[in-house]
């Protein structure tokens, strides 16, 4: 728009005033309403990313809940493999032990026995990670 006011062709000058101050009283109107309507966006724009902030942070505290159990229930399964693993080499010092007075009594007895072996894989038993291992594993 121009910066010169527009005039009506008529018969006096007078006439062409109220067709500016109309003119000027229809955009007042028409940017009031666009402001409004703008303010009205930005104020739903804000509660939208308030409801979204909100429900993001009720994930995030449901996620740390399920982090905490699972990082519970890891230390409890550790601790029980580690009672395990000590029983496992206990029963493997006794298993021999007993294999080994096995062949003491068929070597004084002139007797063959039959003296099970050992599976290599009770004597080298695979190793898990441990908890200062796991915190390095990425899943």
């Amino acid at each position: 728009m121009s910066s010169f006011p527009i005039r009506r062709a008529s018969s006096s000058e007078g006439d062409s005033q109220p067709v500016i101050d109309e003119r000027k009283r229809k955009r007042m109107l028409s940017n009031r309403e666009s402001a409004r309507r703008s303010r009205m966006k930005k104020q739903q724009h804000l509660n939208d990313l308030m409801n979204q902030m909100a429900h993001i942070k009720i994930q995030n505290s449901q996620i740390a809940e399920q982090t905490d159990l699972v990082t519970q229930q890891y230390t409890k399964v550790e601790s029980d493999n580690a009672v395990l693993r000590a029983q496992l080499s206990e029963l493997m010092e006794r298993l021999q032990s007993v294999n080994s007075v096995l062949r003491f009594v068929e070597e004084a007895s002139g007797m063959a026995l039959d003296i099970p072996s050992i599976p290599s894989s009770l004597l080298k038993p695979c190793k898990l990670p441990t908890m200062a291992t796991a915190d390095r594993i990425q899943f």
